[in-house]
């Protein structure tokens, strides 16, 4: 099983391609995702990078951490396990209780 980087502080005009073209100078990239925002589709600035290996992703944290990339400094490190969403609407009218108005 490989290691899932997150990839922070991107110039906004990186593609998922470009993020896999970059770091598979350091091994098999099993999957490059820049994450976008629903509503503009335009890019958050950060992104994930599953490589094959640990060493793999070992070598991407030390040879891009802090590098320069397109004027912005990279932020790599391992990726933390998404939090559960807690407290959510569960959609429309700002959360407002479901159930019989009358």
């Amino acid at each position: 099983m490989g290691k899932k980087l997150y990839i922070g502080n991107l110039p906004f005009s990186a593609t998922d391609q470009v993020l896999l073209d970059t770091f598979a100078e350091c091994g098999s990239v099993q999957s490059a995702k820049i994450i976008m925002d629903r509503d503009t589709g335009r890019s958050k600035g950060f992104g994930f990078v599953e490589m094959a290996t640990d060493e793999e992703a070992a070598a991407v944290i030390a040879k891009y951490n802090g590098a320069d990339y397109d004027g912005r400094t990279l932020n790599i490190s391992e990726a933390k396990p998404m939090a559960p969403r807690e407290n959510r609407p569960s959609g429309g009218f700002g959360g407002a209780p479901r159930g019989n108005r009358y």
